[in-house]
């Protein structure tokens, strides 16, 4: 027979692996800075053309704004760290965004088309059917994003690479990638078995670990707020 705690608890560590396996959750692996010499044929872009590449394990999007310049929002650590631009104007490796993601911090800055693409396919205005939504005229979505080039805050969930060229190109800020994430962390939230997996974790933690506050208060609260959210 079954025991039902460690069910729950398997139940929930295969959840968080699923969702560690997204594209908006993994953000690199060791080889990320490998880049392949690749000719881009830029003369079929259009200034104001939506572009979007996968680059390892999520999708990036620019808006191209003619003379092989594409501007696109992009975190990076070395914003937080320095104000040299002959450091911060290099291609953002995988490194430098993964800490750029946790410290908030990012630019929206003009690369070539090569530097953004960093190597994959560019898929041209994709966005247009797969939103439905209708785009701006082209020479309005590059004045949009010319605009807004520079220093910015940034979240995956609030202000990401899509939320930029969506505002860009069609006045509205969205993101079906962050829009995917919230519906799978849903998932996982409404499952009570998350509930009983989490406060025997917790309680696992206060008996290995003490009474400590910083171990009880999460210990208790964590459990709290998945059973009021199920």
């Amino acid at each position: 027979m079954k025991n039902p705690m460690l069910e729950a608890v398997s139940s929930l560590l295969e959840r968080l692996l699923f969702i560690s396996s997204l594209k908006l959750f993994i953000l690199g692996a060791p080889e990320e800075d490998r880049r392949s010499n690749r000719f881009y044929e830029v003369s079929s872009f259009l200034r104001g053309d939506l572009l979007e590449v996968p680059r390892t394990h999520l999708t990036h999007y620019g808006i191209y704004l003619g003379d092989n310049r594409v501007a696109h929002l992009m975190p990076d650590i070395l914003l937080a760290l320095t104000t040299d631009k002959t450091r911060t104007q290099k291609v953002v490796s995988n490194k430098r965004l993964l800490l750029g993601v946790i410290v908030k911090v990012a630019s929206i800055r003009v690369d070539t088309v090569e530097d953004f693409a960093y190597g994959a396919d560019v898929l041209v205005n994709h966005l247009d059917g797969s939103l439905q939504k209708k785009a701006l005229l082209n020479e309005e979505v590059a004045q949009r994003a010319e605009e807004r080039l520079g220093l910015c805050p940034y979240s995956l969930l609030w202000n990401n690479c899509e939320h930029f060229v969506t505002y860009c190109r069609y006045g509205t800020a969205v993101s079906p990638q962050a829009d995917k994430f919230c519906e799978y962390v849903k998932i996982i939230i409404r499952d009570q078995r998350s509930v009983v997996a989490s406060a025997v974790l917790g309680l696992a933690s206060i008996v290995y670990l003490g009474l400590a506050s910083y171990i009880t208060f999460p210990a208790v609260l964590i459990p709290f707020c998945l059973w009021m959210s199920g």
